[in-house]
């Protein structure tokens, strides 16, 4: 890869972070509503850490002057050094929001100076990590999306403010039945095997048998969930695994995330304010354990789909090989905030298969688990995926939220089965 490119991908992904944070009020950065919500200003902070201590540290680099940032926002690197805790990242005053702008300043130009000296021959192996630090920077512009609903949700309902401003009159959409997609019993490979970056956790790409299934050729509606809420499906605990029945009490979960009553229907909460529930909306915000008891229900419902489950991620995955992929058509995060959705799009009418990319993160059964023959990235970066690998769901097709540039087939989301805040959704499997 030549500097130039280098250098134009590097500002690319840095001046995409900024444009996502320009709506903010002064406030917003410094706001954690929940432990796993870090405060913008972190984002802002972590991600130019990243470039400092993955890139610029080892060449002897790295901007002086910031001293403590380390321990600010270093995230999960253990083998860095002490960190602040996550649940404290809304807690602290220093370094201020203009101290952490300083900061990103310098990283870019102290990594644009290295692009354009950097010794030839170290090219190709400056550009692999550039290329990990902007996939992670883009990870985290993802997460910005779904915090920043979260923070401005955790307002009370009279001082909440949206993200972006309401679309015009939504079009109306006719909702389709869902209809089975047949899969025969099949050898196929799991895992990435294209040209192109992908994370460790992603490889090797391998052999698997997928047994006979049908799959949902959309994702499950609104109109489908507000049945399993008119049906008692929060009430009745044969529909639920243990801990998600424990998890549903706990928590006192009634509807997904963001729905409210309001005037004697369910609304929800969305980037672009408040609005009632559109049935035709694929149902987003809700846990592994509520798809789960969803399937479950809906398979007690019709007999097309009597023992509904959800999709594992061979399975999932072997649909995406054989009806295709396409993240340009999908409803993800576009380069031109203008032209992005920031919300749910209903299923459109074209394809066996509807809504594979983008939208929601759809639930797997899959734990988030190494493949046969798994190695970590080298060094530092270690730590980055695999040392997750335990009591987690593995989650499949990218979001709204997700830039669309990263979503891809083989791509593995992973969070704890009680995970509501990020924009995950439910698409359905049974078998033959």
């Amino acid at each position: 890869m030549q500097r130039d490119e280098l250098a134009r991908r590097f500002l690319a992904v840095r001046g995409r972070s900024e444009r996502l944070m320009a709506p903010l009020a002064a406030e917003d950065f410094r706001i954690q509503s929940m432990p796993d919500v870090s405060p913008p200003f972190w984002n802002l902070g972590h991600t130019s850490w990243f470039f400092a201590a993955n890139v610029l540290r080892p060449l002897g680099r790295e901007p002086g002057g910031f001293s403590g940032f380390d321990y600010t926002f270093n995230s999960y690197y253990e083998g860095i050094g002490p960190r602040l805790p996550r649940a404290q990242r809304g807690r602290v005053a220093q370094p201020t929001t203009a101290q952490v702008r300083e900061y990103r300043a310098a990283v870019d130009a102290a990594m644009l100076a290295w692009i354009a000296a950097c010794p030839e021959p170290e090219l190709p192996a400056l550009g692999e990590v550039l290329t990990i630090g902007i996939e992670h920077e883009q990870q985290h512009q993802e997460l910005f999306v779904t915090e920043i609903l979260h923070i401005r949700w955790s307002a009370p309902e009279s001082l909440r403010t949206a993200y972006a401003p309401p679309h015009g009159v939504r079009a109306a959409v006719a909702e389709t039945p869902l209809r089975a997609v047949e899969f025969a019993a099949a050898t196929t490979t799991l895992g990435h095997d294209q040209p192109g970056f992908c994370w460790d956790n992603e490889l090797p790409s391998h052999r698997v048998h997928t047994g006979a299934f049908a799959l949902g050729d959309r994702l499950i509606t609104n109109r489908e969930w507000l049945a399993f809420v008119a049906d008692g499906g929060y009430r009745r605990p044969l529909l639920w695994l243990s801990n998600g029945w424990n998890a549903m009490q706990q928590h006192g979960w009634q509807a997904p995330l963001y729905w409210q009553h309001g005037g004697g229907q369910w609304q929800r909460w969305t980037l672009r304010g408040l609005f009632d529930v559109a049935p035709e909306l694929p149902v987003c915000h809700v846990s592994f354990y509520e798809a789960d008891a969803f399937a479950r229900w809906y398979g007690e419902q019709f007999a097309a789909w009597r023992h509904a489950r959800l999709p594992r991620e061979s399975e999932w995955e072997h649909a995406a090989r054989v009806h295709g992929f396409d993240q340009r058509a999908g409803n993800l995060l576009d380069e031109d905030q203008d032209r992005c959705a920031f919300d749910v799009c209903a299923a459109g009418a074209a394809g066996p298969l509807r809504q594979l990319a983008g939208d929601v993160w759809e639930w797997t059964l899959s734990h988030y688990e190494p493949y046969p023959g798994y190695r970590p990235f080298a060094g530092a970066l270690m730590e980055y995926n695999g040392k997750f690998m335990d009591n987690q769901r593995v989650l499949r097709g990218g979001s709204f939220a997700t830039p669309r540039s990263q979503a891809r087939r083989g791509y593995r989301n992973f969070w704890p089965a009680d995970t509501r805040f990020q924009a995950t959704g439910v698409r359905l499997l049974v078998d033959r």
